[in-house]
């Protein structure tokens, strides 16, 4: 198939922002009992009874938490969608409804937008979500995205940060790590193309750590999971920052110590293998990550029959006294402080 080295390019002046939202949200289905009204008044109407609303947003900028000379748009839609979606699950709540806020300079067209857009619809179709609603503005600084997520929760499930009690097991969900050495492989292409346009990077031996980075999966089927299980949470927190800072909210916001197991921590060998071809420790990169999405909980030790086994679930560790502190327990059984250094949005480092 020959590329169309001049692809079609309408200016979003020629539409003006209630045109470019109706062109963009029209094919836009509602699917949930709960949605009343969504896209085309003043508000979103949603109608809820018995249970509690959950409500998320994330915003997502340019330059800072993402880098379109490698992050496909249809891509980025995806992940904005999938960042807030996290945020819902983590609270053992299913989400609903999304509301789509851009920002946009004038060097992106009309076409830009409907991949975008793409991206976000694929996103809200398979996780069963309505977008009911958002905002559209220019920008002086490139692409900005906001996402808002809602969702619901029965008010005897819902799971906070602050609920763990000493003896209760850590449980991660999935593996870390992939995403934050996708980002390495995809930067030191960036790189490797600066210096050689005409490079064509081979990225198949990195496929699942670079769809870890540009197309992460919000971890609905593990509520799902846990409820077939019958097995509640007592805390619960998506890894989006890196394991070590989410622990620690945890175990601060629940007044409580930990011990974490270095050789418990779920790693994909893609993972190993490429930490060792940068020569990066690979646990370090699974505390300071961060961008996996996957979920971490405590649970009763009396829930361990119901998870022991499970492929989805693995026990990394477990809560203890708050006088006791905040560790990782090495390979070599030295016991070492945790601490975060995990993603800074506001210093734009890791």
């Amino acid at each position: 198939m020959i590329e169309d080295k001049n692809p079609k390019r309408t200016p979003l002046s020629e539409l003006g922002e209630f045109k470019l939202i109706e062109h963009l949200t029209n094919h836009f289905e509602i699917n949930q009992k709960s949605t009343v009204k969504s896209i085309g008044d003043d508000a979103a109407i949603l109608k809820f009874k018995d249970k509690n609303i959950v409500i998320s947003t994330d915003l997502l900028v340019e330059g800072v938490h993402f880098d379109l000379s490698y992050v496909p748009l249809k891509h980025l839609g995806y992940k904005a969608v999938m960042v807030n979606l996290s945020d819902i699950y983590a609270m053992n709540a299913m989400a609903t409804q999304i509301t789509v806020s851009i920002a946009v300079s004038n060097r992106f067209p009309l076409e830009a937008l409907e991949e975008l857009y793409a991206g976000i619809s694929t996103a809200a179709k398979l996780y069963n979500v309505d977008v009911i609603g958002g905002d559209t503005t220019s920008s002086t600084s490139g692409l900005i995205i906001s996402i808002t997520a809602i969702g619901e929760v029965e008010k005897d499930q819902q799971v906070l940060r602050s609920g763990a009690k000493p003896n209760d097991l850590l449980v991660i969900t999935g593996d870390i790590g992939g995403a934050y050495m996708g980002l390495q492989i995809l930067e030191r292409e960036k790189e490797v193309f600066k210096v050689n346009p005409n490079s064509q990077p081979d990225l198949s031996m990195y496929s699942y750590i670079v769809e870890r980075q540009l197309k992460p999966e919000a971890r609905k089927d593990i509520v799902e999971l846990l409820k077939q299980l019958e097995v509640k949470p007592t805390s619960m927190i998506d890894i989006s920052d890196g394991l070590s800072s989410e622990v620690i909210h945890i175990c601060k916001q629940s007044k409580v110590g930990v011990e974490v197991y270095e050789d418990k921590i779920p790693l994909d060998p893609q993972v190993i293998s490429t930490c060792e071809e940068f020569n990066i420790d690979s646990t370090t990169i699974a505390l300071n990550g961060g961008e996996d999405y996957e979920l971490l909980m405590t649970i009763s030790q009396e829930d361990y029959p119901k998870i022991k086994g499970n492929p989805n679930l693995t026990v990394i560790g477990y809560i203890t006294e708050e006088n006791r502190g905040m560790h990782l327990v090495t390979r070599a059984e030295e016991k070492i402080p945790i601490i975060a250094k995990g993603w800074n949005a506001l210093s734009n480092q890791s």
